[in-house]
């Protein structure tokens, strides 16, 4: 099957579309860096300079990193930065590249992310209704939005996927990639 330049053109205006809320959050989420280098820096200086830790630190360090994790995951997704095993897959021609990232799509990913974003929603949920606290923590801090960055960021992976998805098509019906053609 051929792919005429108007079906090229609304796939292309689709998968522009689908990539947008993980690229925005993920930019959004990478300024996260700021007050994560802020804080340590801040508790370095009163740990070693002024021999005053902070009780806070840690647990603000940890918080912003795991959320600057989450979020940036389907922007990394839609840039094609995860980790995979390249020197055996980049020698397969685009079509098959295409077949094996669908089937795997379909089969693997959007059930995992699917299972992945009602766990965490009612996880997130139940943390919320209880005003979680960490209880390891000396100052402990509320965990119920760090625990609902969980499910946005299965939602916003499931949209991504559907993204990748339509790449993937693409890449079957042309035998090209998608991201080097445009």
């Amino acid at each position: 099957m051929v792919m005429t330049e108007v079906w090229e053109r609304r796939l292309r205006t689709a998968t522009a579309w689908l990539d947008l809320p993980g690229r925005w959050v993920g930019k959004a989420a990478a300024w996260l860096i700021v007050p994560l280098i802020g804080a340590l820096v801040y508790e370095v200086v009163a740990r070693y300079g002024f021999n005053n830790p902070t009780m806070w630190a840690y647990d603000i360090t940890y918080m912003l990193y795991g959320a600057m994790f989450m979020l940036g995951a389907a922007y990394t997704l839609g840039r094609d930065a995860h980790v995979r095993a390249d020197f055996l897959f980049n020698v397969l021609s685009p079509r098959t590249q295409g077949l094996i990232d669908g089937a795997f799509t379909v089969l693997l990913f959007f059930p995992a992310m699917l299972f992945f974003t009602i766990a965490t929603y009612d996880y997130a949920a139940t943390s919320w209704m209880r005003g979680e606290r960490i209880v390891t923590s000396p100052m402990m801090p509320i965990i119920y939005p760090l625990k609902t960055v969980m499910p946005v960021t299965g939602v916003l992976l499931m949209i991504q996927g559907v993204s990748e998805l339509l790449k993937n098509i693409y890449a079957v019906l042309t035998n090209r990639r998608f991201r080097e053609a445009s």
